[in-house]
């Protein structure tokens, strides 16, 4: 056996690496950028997109609005940062792992009535949205931020599947995981972001909307530049490590990738805060946000493309494709 491939056998067949070595590589080509940025050209709503390649922007795109190194809404992309931090904090030992029980984190935050099989949902769940709670997005996600305990309504909700049975998309999981960081480690999710993530990433982390208790809003309307997510993307695509510095743990990207639940829209399955599908024949990770944000990591091509758009809802009522996006990203892998 080569040395390659042995390398290969000991990585295991799900590691970054080992899909990026085991793929004939072939640099992004001129043309396949010149068309890139053609086509996005013609979707509109898009404010930039920005395309790394072994881990060097090649692309560095504004369409209309900011431009890449500003901070921008990224909606429901901000699940995907989330459960980064979320790795980042069982790195830290803040959580024991994603096998621990939520209301150990919750504490007091867990009201005196709730089901007793609230018992039984640990991290793990809340990250692949399999709570089994009923969820708090789509038409009951008014009345939930209306609400004056965001944390404590979302664990009253009534269960409508056994925790770890059927992906619920569900942004008050997201943001249950968000005031668990808070309890556990004494610091705001806020700060958490910036020591855990924003350090050793070299990124800006401002400030977004908290709930009425001051729990910074989990799974939602973080604001973060493309370039920012381009580094969370390497941070993946490298398999946790950026810098020399390991930043997630090992094997965390490999668990994150895992398929654990199924969209019922899209039938892409769903990880630890990234959906799975295949485009242009390449396995691609990607976290995407409400009108066009989005985050695409494809290790076999080291490639990690983060795009942004107008987060405002479309004064026609109609809601963004997101087979548009995946659409940019065929474009960039079938070119060449």
């Amino acid at each position: 056996m080569s040395s390659l491939a042995l390398c290969l056998c000991l990585l295991g067949p799900f590691s970054p690496l080992a899909q990026a070595q085991e793929a004939a590589q072939e640099s992004v080509s001129e043309r396949a950028l010149a068309r890139l940025v053609e086509r996005a050209s013609e979707v509109s709503r898009l404010h930039a997109i920005v395309v790394a390649e072994q881990g060097e922007i090649v692309l560095e795109h504004r369409l209309a609005g900011p431009a890449s190194d500003r901070p921008v809404n990224i909606k429901s992309l901000s699940k995907t940062v989330l459960a980064a931090l979320v790795g980042a904090a069982i790195e830290e030992k803040v959580i024991e792992g994603v096998d621990q029980p939520i209301v150990e984190l919750l504490g007091s935050r867990v009201p005196d009535d709730a089901d007793p099989r609230i018992d039984q949902i640990t991290v793990e769940h809340l990250l692949t949205l399999q709570a089994g709670l009923e969820r708090t997005s789509g038409h009951n996600y008014g009345a939930w931020v209306a609400s004056s305990d965001w944390v404590a309504d979302a664990l009253s909700r009534p269960f409508v599947a056994r925790p770890g049975d059927e992906m619920l998309y569900s942004t008050g999981s997201s943001h249950l995981l968000s005031a668990a960081l808070t309890e556990a480690s004494g610091e705001s999710t806020l700060a958490l972001a910036r020591r855990l993530l924003g350090d050793p990433l070299g990124i800006t982390i401002p400030p977004w909307p908290q709930d009425p208790q001051g729990i910074y809003f989990g799974g939602n309307d973080m604001v973060l530049s493309p370039l920012a997510l381009i580094r969370l993307g390497e941070l993946y695509r490298l398999d946790g490590v950026i810098d020399g510095v390991r930043v997630l743990p090992k094997a965390w990207v490999e668990a994150s990738w895992q398929p654990h639940g199924t969209s019922r829209w899209t039938g892409d399955s769903y990880g630890y805060g990234w959906f799975i599908t295949t485009l242009a024949g390449e396995r691609v990770y990607y976290g995407r946000g409400f009108g066009g944000q989005g985050l695409y990591v494809i290790p076999a091509r080291e490639l990690t493309v983060a795009i942004t758009a107008d987060p405002t809802p479309s004064p026609d009522g109609a809601r963004f494709n997101q087979e548009r996006l995946h659409a940019l990203i065929e474009t960039l892998l079938e070119e060449r």
